[in-house]
């Protein structure tokens, strides 16, 4: 494996555990895909640092148990705004 994705591995390990964040979150902050950064942390990791590794999935597993609940604070949020904007537009 190349030192850069060694690297960027260890490095979105240590974000994704200090920040507790999405893999979306994390795509974004480094400037690489979903799926690569699926892969640093799934594949890659637990051969470099397999402690880390199971830090970041019990961070991934709880993010994917709450997902339903940023989708609704979501979807809550667009149609709040839809409605404040018709309300405007209407006066």
């Amino acid at each position: 494996m190349k030192d850069y994705i060694e690297r960027r591995a260890m490095e979105i390990a240590e974000y994704i555990i200090s920040t507790e964040s999405t893999v979306r979150q994390t795509a974004k902050k480094f400037g690489v895909s979903k799926s690569t950064v699926h892969k640093d942390v799934t594949e890659r990791l637990p051969k470099l640092n397999p402690p880390a590794a199971s830090e970041v999935k019990k961070v991934l597993l709880k993010n994917k148990s709450e997902r339903h609940i940023r989708g609704g604070k979501a979807t809550r949020l667009k149609y709040k705004e839809a409605h404040e904007h018709d309300k405007v537009s209407n006066m």
